[in-house]
């Protein structure tokens, strides 16, 4: 005898969320049905459905379409597919597994909504289709803001940058009824973040914010003060980080990593020790531009306490960045062996800009004993093509301890395999 009860579906709903698998919430979701046999009007399956779907999309790692195809055929039967907002979650599903029948399911589906065109418009954004995306947002008989940052962002993901800028004009000069919010700045900050030239550009966004009276939140703060720091403005990024009503890690990590790309060690290390007297939780990229603001100081205590800390207080693995970082503020204090017995215990194989920056040390400090260690390791990852530059490091090496059949040697070897000079390049 079937349940009438609606406890079972509330029930479902949690079980579900917390599945461990597809084929667990799936389970859930056919007991739910065989208990209570539910209706396609019942106002909670539509929720029981939507919520399976989500859970099947984040809980699997590669995305199977076939799955998702058989439980497509279920809905079919019992007539829930026609629901817009389990239509939906359904087309979310195909465009992150299949992207033809995520084509063939919009084309079919009955009745849509603004949600429903704007996954569509990421799906084609993701196969790489801007105009079939430009033609439905144009076509959509009512857009929102996610609309307007699903198709900027299907640009900028693209790499049209100009197209994706003059829609964002369009859209704070035409649709007086929408206003771009932070998910939409975000990736336009973070374009402008990435090329120093875009820098006026946003600049001009980050104006915009203001004039809006939009909310710093932790997302647009730390781009901004990404943008800033990378372009050299840190009295700007300093006002943002100073003015964000809310900081997190990302957000104190990227003030760190700017101070210590512009050579301000010691205020990059005084602002380390405030996050965590805060209580804030530094991870892998906080302690990146920490060890870099060390190396560019030449803090070498500080740079060595701040590696056992990472390693020993919060337990994480030293990354080929951490250790390059390490090796280089060793080498260029002097501390060459310290350098050389890090490089060796590094868990990884070291890569070719780690044991260049040793090899560079052992010529400041004429350390030849440690360099013919690693000449024949360097030499056998150079790619001649780009490295001509190593080639030159070893010659002079060998120069500089009076081994000129060596430097013969080398100078032979770059002949043979045809190292090319790196050409001079100017921004200007």
């Amino acid at each position: 005898m079937a349940c009438s009860s609606p406890f079972p579906l509330l029930r479902s709903l949690s079980a579900i969320k917390i599945a461990s698998s597809p084929q667990e919430a799936m389970w859930v979701f056919k007991t739910t049905i065989a208990c209570s046999s539910p209706t396609r009007h019942d106002p909670l399956i539509s929720h029981v459905v939507v919520s399976l779907l989500k859970a099947c999309s984040r809980l699997m790692g590669l995305p199977c379409p076939s799955f998702f195809r058989h439980l497509h055929a279920h809905l079919l039967k019992t007539a829930l597919h026609a629901h817009v907002y389990v239509g939906t979650a359904l087309l979310h599903a195909y465009v992150l597994s299949s992207f033809s029948d995520a084509r063939r399911l919009f084309d079919e589906m009955p009745v849509r909504n603004t949600v429903t065109c704007n996954t569509m418009i990421s799906g084609y954004a993701r196969q790489g289709h801007l105009q079939l995306a430009r033609c439905l947002f144009e076509r959509m008989p009512q857009r929102d803001v996610a609309s307007w940052s699903a198709m900027i962002g299907a640009y900028l993901d693209m790499g049209v940058f100009v197209e994706a800028f003059q829609l964002f004009r369009t859209m704070i000069l035409t649709d007086e009824m929408i206003k771009p919010d932070q998910q939409t700045l975000v990736p336009l900050l973070s374009c402008c973040a990435s090329r120093a030239s875009y820098i006026l550009l946003g600049k001009s966004i980050h104006a915009y914010s203001l004039k809006s009276s939009m909310e710093i939140n932790v997302q647009l703060g730390t781009v901004l003060i990404d943008m800033y720091a990378k372009s050299g403005c840190l009295r700007n990024a300093y006002t943002v980080f100073d003015e964000m009503p809310e900081k997190k890690v990302m957000t104190w990590s990227a003030m760190i990593c700017g101070l210590a790309m512009h050579g301000h060690g010691h205020a990059a290390m005084d602002l380390f020790k405030e996050m965590k007297e805060k209580k804030v939780r530094p991870n892998e990229i906080t302690f990146t531009g920490v060890l870099n603001a060390c190396c560019h100081a030449g803090l070498v205590e500080e740079g060595k306490k701040s590696f056992n800390v990472m390693v020993e207080e919060f337990a994480l693995s030293p990354s080929v960045h951490h250790s390059g970082c390490m090796v280089e503020l060793l080498g260029k204090a002097g501390l060459v062996d310290e350098a050389f017995d890090l490089v060796e215990k590094m868990k990884g194989e070291p890569n070719i800009v780690i044991l260049t920056s040793l090899l560079a040390s052992c010529k400041m400090h004429r350390r030849l004993d440690v360099a013919e260690m690693l000449i024949g390791r360097v030499l056998g990852m150079a790619d001649p093509e780009v490295d001509g530059g190593i080639y030159t490091l070893v010659s002079d090496l060998y120069a500089m301890a009076g081994k000129w059949a060596d430097v013969e040697s080398v100078r032979v070897l770059m002949d043979r395999v045809r190292v090319k000079k790196k050409r001079g390049l100017s921004l200007i």
